[in-house]
C-alpha cells in the first residue's frame, strides 16, 4: 500500500516535463526537421550536402555555397500534415498496483496532429572569385500534439509544442575549382510547451485522505520555457571531376540551458488545502530551470550529374541522440527536490536516394526514397509523440520562369507501421494502444537570382 511517500515522488518534472521528454523521441529521428527546401524535399533530400543550384546548402553543408550561382534570395515553405489517432484504453492504480485499478474515464483523444507550416530563408553572395557567404532562417526541431483534455492518456499527456528557429551565418572558401571548406554560426531560439492531467484523487487517497480515490479529482499542469544558445556546422565539399560531388558536414549539438521557465498548476480548493498541509510549497506555480541538449549529426551526400538530363544523389545521415538525451536534471524553484531523468536513447540513420530529370529548359522532374529511423523502441515510446520508423516516397517539379526567376514545389508522403503505446503515470495510471499515424509534407519555393 502505499502512503504519503507517493508526495516525493510526483514533482513537476515527473508528472510534466518527464512525460514529454520522454515522449519526444517517439517521431521518427525524434522531433528533427528536414524541411528546409523544396527542391531537396521533392528527392528526399538525398545530395542536400552535395547537390547544385540550392541555397539551402549553406545550412547543410557551407562548403557546398561553391554551386550556387550569384547572388540570389530563396524562400521556402513546407506544410506539414500529421495525423495521429489513438485506439485503446486505460486503467487507474489499484491496490496491487499502476493499472489494476478502475477504468480510466474519457474518448480516445481525437486526431493529436496537425498543420503546421514551416519557413526557410536564404540570402547568398559571391565574396570575389573564391569565398562566399550566406545568411539562413531556418526550423531544424519542432513538433506538436494535442489531444482533447478529457481522455483516457491525460495523465500522460495532453499538449505538446516544441519548436526551435535558428538564424545562421555562412562563409565558405575554394581552394581551388574541387575543393571547398565551409563554417557557419547559428542562433537557435528554442520554445517549449508540456501540458497535462494530474490525478490528484490518486494522490490523495495514496496519502490516506478519505473521500478521495483515483480519477476522482484531476488537475492540470503547464510547462513552458524558452532559451537561445549558439551551434555551429562545418563542412567540405569534394569534386572528384566536373559531374561528380561529394559533400561532408557536422553540425554540433546544441544546449539550451532554461533558467526562467514557468510551471502552473491547476487543482481544485480541496486538494489546494490538502497539499498545503502535507507538503507546502509542493504543486505551486514556480520557476524551473533544465538543460535540454539537441544532438550533433554528421551527413555524408553525393551527387552525380550522369548526362544533360539525369542527375542522381544520394545521402546518409547519422543522429547521436545517445550521447545528447543521456539524461536532464531540472531544478525548480519551489520546495519540491530537483528530478533526474535517465533516457534510452539509440542513435539514429536517415538515408535516402533521388534524382532530377530534366525534361526541358524549363522543367524539371524529382523523385526520391527514404529510410527515417527513430531512436526509441517499443518499450520507450509515449503519447506525447508517437511515431515509429517511417519510410519516404518523395515527388518535385522545377520551374524555370526566367534565368533569374525559379519555383520548385515537392511532396512527401510517410509510410509507418501502426505503433503501440503502454504508458504509466507517476500516479499508476496506465494507458495502451496503437496509433493509426499518417504524415504528408507540400512544399514550395521560390528563388530570385539578382
Amino acid at each position: 500500500m502505499q502512503t504519503a511517500s507517493t508526495f516525493a515522488r510526483i514533482t513537476l518534472l515527473a508528472v510534466g516535463v518527464a512525460g514529454a521528454l520522454a515522449a519526444a523521441d517517439a517521431n521518427a529521428a525524434a522531433f528533427q526537421l528536414k524541411e528546409n527546401s523544396a527542391k531537396g524535399l521533392g528527392r528526399a533530400f538525398a545530395g542536400s550536402a552535395s547537390a547544385p543550384g540550392d541555397a539551402s546548402i549553406m545550412v547543410n553543408n557551407p562548403a557546398g555555397m561553391r554551386q550556387l550561382d550569384g547572388r540570389q534570395f530563396q524562400a521556402d515553405l513546407s506544410a506539414v500534415s500529421f495525423s495521429a489517432k489513438f485506439d485503446g484504453a486505460g486503467r487507474n492504480a489499484g491496490p496491487t498496483g499502476p493499472g489494476t485499478g478502475t477504468p480510466i474515464s474519457g474518448g480516445n483523444g481525437g486526431d493529436a496532429g496537425k498543420i503546421a507550416a514551416i519557413p526557410a530563408a536564404y540570402f547568398y553572395t559571391p565574396v570575389g572569385d573564391q569565398a562566399h557567404l550566406g545568411v539562413s532562417l531556418s526550423v531544424p526541431y519542432g513538433f506538436a500534439t494535442k489531444y482533447d483534455s478529457d481522455w483516457i492518456g491525460r495523465y500522460s499527456g495532453t499538449r505538446t509544442e516544441m519548436e526551435t528557429v535558428d538564424l545562421g551565418f555562412a562563409a565558405s572558401y575554394d581552394v581551388n575549382p574541387y575543393v571547398s571548406f565551409g563554417a557557419s554560426v547559428f542562433v537557435e531560439h528554442m520554445t517549449i510547451e508540456l501540458r497535462n492531467a494530474i490525478d490528484f484523487g490518486a494522490i490523495a487517497a495514496q496519502a490516506g485522505a478519505p473521500g478521495f480515490a483515483p480519477g476522482s479529482n484531476d488537475g492540470a499542469l503547464k510547462v513552458k520555457g524558452d532559451n537561445n544558445a549558439v551551434g555551429w556546422t562545418i563542412g567540405g565539399l569534394f569534386s572528384p571531376d566536373e559531374n561528380t560531388h561529394i559533400g561532408i558536414s557536422y553540425r554540433s549539438k546544441v544546449e539550451h540551458k532554461i533558467t526562467g521557465g514557468d510551471a502552473t498548476f491547476t487543482k481544485s480548493p480541496e486538494i489546494t488545502g490538502l497539499l498545503g498541509a502535507a507538503r507546502p510549497g509542493w504543486f505551486v506555480d514556480t520557476k524551473g530551470r533544465a538543460t535540454v541538449t539537441l544532438p550533433a549529426s554528421a551527413t555524408f551526400s553525393v551527387t552525380h550529374q550522369v548526362n544533360d538530363r539525369l542527375m542522381i544523389a544520394a545521402d546518409v545521415t547519422r543522429t547521436a541522440w545517445s550521447t545528447a538525451f543521456d539524461q536532464v536534471t531540472i531544478d525548480y524553484a519551489s520546495n519540491q527536490p530537483d528530478s533526474v531523468l535517465k533516457f534510452d536513447y539509440r542513435d539514429t540513420t536517415f538515408a535516402s536516394i533521388g534524382a532530377d530529370y530534366k525534361i526541358n529548359d524549363k522543367l524539371t522532374f524529382r523523385g526520391g526514397l527514404a529510410y527515417d529511423q527513430t531512436p526509441t523502441t517499443d518499450a520507450h515510446r509515449d503519447v506525447r509523440v508517437p511515431d515509429t520508423t517511417r519510410k519516404w516516397v518523395t515527388l518535385g517539379l522545377g520551374y524555370n520562369a526566367s534565368e533569374n526567376m525559379e519555383f520548385n514545389l515537392g511532396y512527401l508522403h510517410i509510410f509507418a507501421s501502426d505503433p503501440s503505446v503502454t504508458t504509466v503515470s507517476e500516479t499508476g495510471n496506465v494507458t495502451r494502444g496503437k496509433y493509426k499515424v499518417v504524415g504528408d509534407v507540400l512544399a514550395a519555393s521560390l528563388n530570385y537570382k539578382f
